[in-house]
């Protein structure tokens, strides 16, 4: 499955990049235009006086953003997986990831943001910088949180899986972030209804951990059936032996099929510790709970950090200097990686990654897809409450799809692996269910 996919490289990659983009503008700008001729439950996009800033103002509104940032969040790290089973190197990806997700936020903001009214909009903020420091500041900070979160998934996807790289990281971000932005929302989320899905995710963090657990014991299973020890075999042995058994012929999650994805991808897991590879996931799951109560703080001035009359960020002005922010950590750490890599992965260079166009086109559609995304989470946070908006952690849902059907994962595997990934699934969609249940309404101001 993993195979048949199609490579974008050369110019088809940057032809590729520009046509979603002229897309995601001209079905923005059908929408609207279709938005205010019918009367479409929570979404408000027009002022007493003229064209307001788009809003989503109802909690249908909210839960509808966050089911479709939900598929967008779900998708991209699955793209991430592939390109780094290909052999492209992780640095080299996540470069081109960050170019388009501030594409994606600049376009949200310029669009959505910029349409006059009676709210203030996103220019207009961004010429008030030296009234609204304090919030930016917020936002900014939940860019580096959210950058360095991303940053170590990069590296986690690889050591212990899509599925339970996202399950671990997605519940520590609920558990963590949830919590804080139930009380910065004034409690606007019904508590009895919250916590018990914040205890489910809980949950769905030792099972995702015994998960990997099982899974990797399978792996040694399986290749303990075959002469030598290829965990710490030399890369001309190995390479011999993929020889016979490429991966495209092999069966997915047999010894053959594993020993031959080692060959080609670009951090190689076979002798890492699996307590590496948890610590990676904790890490970014701790780094990703802080993004969402930090991008409150910048929209909702609970802290009250703003002088008086000063009007509290916009969305959308929130979700560009967090997009930029993020932006620049991840540049400058993905560039120093090239030079100076992690977990053994080669070394490489800049003129390398600018002459290094394979797979670029789903690098690209990773970032764009992220950046919707995350756009859309903050519009829904900001109508029913940031606490309920972390309910697109159920991304781990989609992921787990992608990482069964298209990349193979726990094929093959022991009775007691499957036991173990039903049951963390079936708990992660109890806490997504209650999480969505638990939505307010918030009643919005900006002064």
């Amino acid at each position: 499955m993993l195979q048949n996919l199609p490579s974008f490289s050369g110019s088809s990659s940057i032809i590729t990049s520009k046509l979603l983009v002229d897309l995601s503008l001209t079905n923005c700008s059908h929408y609207l235009s279709a938005s205010s001729e019918m009367d479409i439950p929570g979404l408000n996009s027009l002022a007493a006086d003229g064209l307001g800033t788009y809003m989503v103002e109802s909690k249908a509104g909210a839960i509808a953003c966050m089911l479709l940032s939900l598929l967008c969040l779900g998708t991209w790290p699955a793209l991430m997986v592939l390109l780094e089973r290909r052999g492209r190197l992780p640095q080299h990806t996540y470069l081109d990831y960050s170019i388009t997700n501030l594409l994606a936020a600049t376009v949200i903001a310029f669009s959505f943001g910029q349409m006059g009214g009676s709210r203030p909009n996103f220019v207009t903020q961004l010429a008030q910088i030296s009234d609204n420091w304090p919030s930016v500041l917020f936002a900014m900070a939940g860019g580096v949180a959210l950058g360095l979160g991303n940053l170590a998934s990069q590296y986690a996807l690889a050591l212990v899986g899509l599925s339970v790289t996202e399950v671990i990281a997605a519940s520590i971000t609920v558990v963590i972030g949830t919590t804080v932005n139930y009380f910065l929302d004034s409690r606007i989320n019904r508590a009895d209804i919250l916590f018990p899905g914040v205890g489910c995710f809980l949950i769905a963090v030792c099972l995702g951990s015994a998960v990997h657990s099982s899974n990797a014991a399978d792996i040694d299973t399986k290749l303990g059936r075959f002469p030598g020890d290829y965990k710490d075999a030399s890369s001309e042995e190995c390479e011999k032996l993929s020889g016979e058994n490429d991966m495209k012929m092999a069966e997915e999650g047999s010894a053959a099929f594993l020993i031959a994805l080692e060959n080609t991808r670009a951090i190689k897991v076979f002798g890492k510790s699996m307590v590496v590879g948890l610590g990676i996931t904790f890490s970014a799951g701790l780094c990703l709970s802080l993004f969402s109560p930090l991008f409150n703080l910048a929209t909702n001035d609970q802290w009250h950090t703003l002088k008086q009359g000063v009007p509290k960020l916009i969305v959308y002005t929130t979700f560009f200097y967090f997009s930029v922010s993020s932006f620049f950590i991840a540049i400058a750490l993905n560039v120093s990686f090239l030079y100076q890599p992690v977990l053994d992965s080669p070394r490489s260079s800049l003129s390398a990654y600018l002459n290094d166009w394979n797979g670029r086109g789903w690098a690209f559609l990773a970032g764009l897809l992220c950046g919707v995304g995350n756009g859309l989470q903050f519009m829904g946070g900001q109508a029913a409450g940031y606490a309920a908006a972390d309910a697109v952690q159920a991304l781990p849902l989609v992921g787990t799809f992608w990482g069964i059907f298209l990349f193979g994962e726990y094929k093959r595997s022991s009775p007691r692996t499957y036991a173990l990934l039903v049951s963390m699934l079936v708990m992660f969609s109890v806490a997504v269910a209650l999480l969505m249940a638990s939505a307010g309404q918030r009643e919005t101001r900006y002064t």
